[in-house]
């Protein structure tokens, strides 16, 4: 996603602007900023090395000045385009052959104002030769400067040019120029006088016995483009059947080769039977369609398409590639594999939450979980399809997630503190085992840890949990009472430090009762207790006191208490279990400091 930084509050209207109309985030350390930042060069040169495209509201100077550092090879620069503060101008500034003319031509029409592009083939010919649009790749971009030399000298290029997206243009074309322009997916050779360009119009199917190598794999491609001196960017789309949606090898290739992969079913691809070069009934009893590779290859390239390479073998994996008429989108192709995170945002605080929970959340197109904690997100909700829910509606929630993430979609399931603690992680896992889904058990899921409110707490108030300690939930909606006590009497006996999670509710006050007796019988009355009331958030409220003068009445579902062990003492208004390290009060060691 695009990054619209800001420096000066004077460039927030134009900032805000740009945001909404590019659909992008703002990044600042003003309040109406999307992303808060404490460094902003520190923030600026993170999201350059991460090829974040980069909108700098502000002046051109301090940009240049705060990226340098991680400037290298203009083949690595992501777009990055400054704006004025007034919104009076926009200038590419890096990557303008990485989008960034592009991007600051869109800018230049969203907020009305001048746009000045200094590379050479936009600036004469209004052709941009070296930044071809989406889905079309310059092969042996070091011949460009060449090229452009001969054209800027009076070359003309050969008619016909077939590119659609230079008719519009001041290019010199001629019957006979000297120079020319080519299309094809195959590879060919380096020409100062020719720029050949290739579109993404090429669909691989694979196929592959469970747990094959990744290896394999990515030979068998590689193998085969090479046997048909296809280029590698002609790539648009890797494809193959749903079942193999989890195959570790097929995700894997996808990173490898930085192309997208998307799945079909049986019933789809079983479609394509009468256009297969090689139909195996084996296949078709195996799996429900009478082949794989040739089958999700056509089945991309849609009706038009025609397979160019025939199903191609490795000794546990197939593959075959067929060529479209156009330019393949592969967000309209097939079903990509869903992703499910689990996220712990903390208690609440937005500074506690983890930088991996903001990226995951930011790239997710539906949010899921009770309403309060979705609330809590803020800004980080905006774009996003949000389900919210109530309490006692966790396994609809867990549902949700699992059969919305099957549709193909990037869902965040959202839990206070950490997801593993008391939170939804473990119900997703109890789902999935219990209830077997296939399209459940191919999900690409990811747990993403948070703060936890026992570790919130214990750091607010010092180091209570310096030494053993264990967590205990005292609501006996899932798990009897018997069983709970019969826990809070083991954490007695063995002098835990007790964290007690759903202390109590409005309607369920005797457990903390009965839970504070009996640690009263193992633990002196001065033992220290720490109460933690909405941990993070504007209402929140601290109490430290100890076990005799421990009142319940003022605990609810928003509160966290730590009972402390025989160790666990306060100092000058801390609380700390000691782990050891130093001498007993009773040594006679002297000199420690």
């Amino acid at each position: 996603m695009t990054a619209v930084v800001i420096v000066s509050a004077t460039g927030m209207q134009t900032a805000q602007d740009i945001k909404h109309y590019l659909n992008s985030s703002l990044h600042g350390q003003f309040e109406d900023c999307d992303v808060m930042i404490d460094n902003v060069a520190n923030h600026l040169r993170t999201l350059f090395k991460n090829q974040n495209p980069i909108v700098f509201v502000g002046a051109l100077g301090i940009l240049v000045r705060l990226i340098a550092p991680v400037i290298t090879k203009k083949e690595n620069d992501p777009p990055v385009v400054v704006v004025a503060e007034d919104g009076s101008s926009v200038i590419p500034v890096l990557g303008g052959h990485s989008g960034a003319n592009e991007l600051a031509i869109k800018i230049g029409k969203i907020i009305n104002c001048s746009v000045a592009i200094t590379t050479a083939s936009d600036l004469h010919f209004k052709a941009p030769l070296d930044t071809p649009p989406k889905g079309w790749h310059l092969q042996h971009p070091t011949q460009y400067k060449k090229f452009m030399a001969k054209l800027l000298n009076g070359a003309s290029i050969k008619m016909p040019c077939n590119l659609p997206w230079l008719e519009n243009t001041s290019l010199p074309f001629s019957e006979s120029g000297e120079l020319s322009i080519n299309v094809t997916e195959k590879l060919t050779k380096a020409d100062p006088s020719s720029l050949t360009y290739t579109p993404e119009c090429v669909a691989i199917g694979i196929g592959c016995e469970r747990n094959v190598t990744t290896g394999e794999v990515v030979d068998l491609v590689k193998r085969t483009l090479t046997k048909h001196n296809l280029s590698i960017k002609s790539i648009a789309i890797i494809v193959s059947i749903d079942l193999k949606m989890d195959e570790k090898a097929l995700n894997e290739l996808s990173e490898a080769i930085k192309k997208p992969l998307r799945f079909f079913n049986a019933a789809q691809l079983e479609l394509e039977t009468p256009r297969l070069l090689n139909p195996s009934t084996v296949v078709f009893n195996e799996v429900g369609c009478h082949g794989v590779a040739e089958a999700a290859a056509l089945a991309a390239t849609g009706h038009e398409g025609e397979l160019i390479v025939p199903k191609e073998k490795s000794d546990r994996a197939t593959c075959a590639i067929a060529k479209s008429t156009k330019i393949l989108n592969p967000d309209e192709i097939g079903l990509r594999r869903g992703k499910l995170f689990i996220i712990g945002t903390g208690p609440g605080k937005q500074d506690w939450l983890t930088p991996e929970a903001k990226d995951l959340i930011d790239i997710s197109t539906d949010l899921i979980g009770y309403k309060l904690y979705l609330d809590l997100l803020g800004k980080a909700t905006s774009g996003k399809t949000l389900h919210k829910y109530s309490l006692g509606e966790e396994k609809d929630r867990v549902i949700k997630a699992l059969n919305t993430a099957s549709e193909g979609k990037t869902v965040s399931l959202i839990s206070s503190g950490d997801p593993g603690i008391y939170a939804m992680a473990s119900l997703v896992f109890d789902c999935l085992k219990e209830f077997d889904t296939p399209s459940w058990n191919r999900l690409d899921i990811l747990v993403s840890p948070g703060i936890s409110a026992v570790q919130a707490c214990s750091a607010k108030v010092g180091a209570p949990l310096g030494h053993d300690f264990c967590a205990i939930s005292l609501s006996d909606l899932l798990t009897p009472w018997s069983i709970i006590e019969q826990r809070i009497k083991a954490a007695t006996e063995g002098d835990f430090v007790v964290a007690l999670y759903n202390p109590a509710s409005g309607r369920r006050r005797d457990q903390l009762i009965r839970t504070i007796e009996i640690l009263r019988q193992g633990r002196n009355p001065e033992t220290p207790v720490v109460i933690g009331r909405s941990l993070g958030r504007p209402e929140e409220e601290l109490e430290i006191t100890t076990l005799g003068n421990f009142k319940s009445n003022s605990i609810n579902m928003l509160s966290i208490v730590i009972v402390g062990s025989t160790q666990t003492q306060i100092s000058n208004g801390r609380v700390f279990t000691p782990r050891g390290y130093l001498p007993s009060h009773n040594s006679n060691e002297k000199g420690y400091k």
